[in-house]
């Protein structure tokens, strides 16, 4: 049994929630959490969840910023509640084809938490919900995607602004920017980060695994390149037993005069 993450699947196992709460450290991440965190992804992505989602058990804190306890014991050598590699692959697991990832964001998230957010596939958030990247306030840098994947989601301007300041973002602003996919009432993200995810795990997962697969690397590459590899994406997927069946029935609902937008809508 974890001390910090509960484990709760639905949809015949193909959804998969997992709930954090630390209420000693006010959900600031230490480094036996995230252990524990990342083991839990891996184990859901393992049993065959192809959604996961990261809610927050603990209000008014979704995933806050690394225990500083455990930062300091580590570059002074002493002993720490974990082994916090799971820093790493959390984001590994969050960034694996096989798995769309959902941040139900239900509460403020910070520094290495925030960090976890910007990692995921979606962002579902509720408006009273603050972000903030406060590592310059106590003399750090950014090191999991803080600089990097932030100005990639809402421009280097805005993220700029967020990391140099260690100032908070209302979650209405982050929508504004682009950094957050729905905006809810208190309350509601976990139900509509489930009704996301309940779509989302009824697609085929080939093609699924495939779009995750080309966005992540349109990413890092030049635009030929990302083509390019898209391209070579489609034809393998393509030619799959799965898309080929997926590709007649739509045909064949389309023949039927149904309009695209009723055959495919949610």
């Amino acid at each position: 049994m974890s001390d910090f993450i509960h484990c709760q699947s639905s949809d015949n196992g193909l959804v998969t929630v997992l709930s954090f709460r630390d209420e000693k450290r006010k959900n600031q991440l230490c480094w036996a959490a995230i252990d524990e965190l990342a083991d839990a992804l891996q184990a859901a992505r393992e049993q065959g969840s192809r959604v996961v989602i990261l809610v927050s058990d603990l209000s008014p804190h979704w995933f806050e910023h690394a225990w500083l306890e455990d930062l300091i014991a580590g570059v002074e050598g002493r002993e720490c509640t974990g082994v916090g590699d799971g820093w790493f692959r959390a984001l590994a697991e969050l960034s694996h084809e096989a798995v769309v990832s959902i941040a139900a964001i239900n509460g403020d998230a910070s520094g290495g938490g925030a960090e976890l957010a910007w990692a995921c596939d979606f962002r579902v958030t509720e408006r009273q919900a603050r972000f903030a990247q406060i590592e310059v306030n106590v003399g750090l840098t950014t090191g999991i995607g803080g600089c990097s994947r932030l100005s990639r989601l809402i421009g280097i301007s805005a993220a700029t602004e967020m990391v140099l300041t260690g100032a908070a973002f209302d979650a209405v602003r982050l929508m504004e920017l682009g950094g957050v996919n729905r905006l809810v009432k208190k309350g509601e993200a976990l139900s509509c980060a489930r009704q996301l995810a309940r779509q989302l795990a009824l697609k085929p997962p080939g093609a699924l695994q495939g779009l995750k697969r080309v966005l992540r690397r349109a990413e890092n590459l030049p635009l030929e390149q990302a083509m390019a590899f898209e391209q070579e994406t489609f034809q393998q997927v393509a030619v799959s037993e799965s898309a080929l069946a997926a590709m007649k029935d739509c045909q064949q609902q389309y023949d039927a005069d149904q309009s695209v937008a009723e055959v495919h809508s949610y």
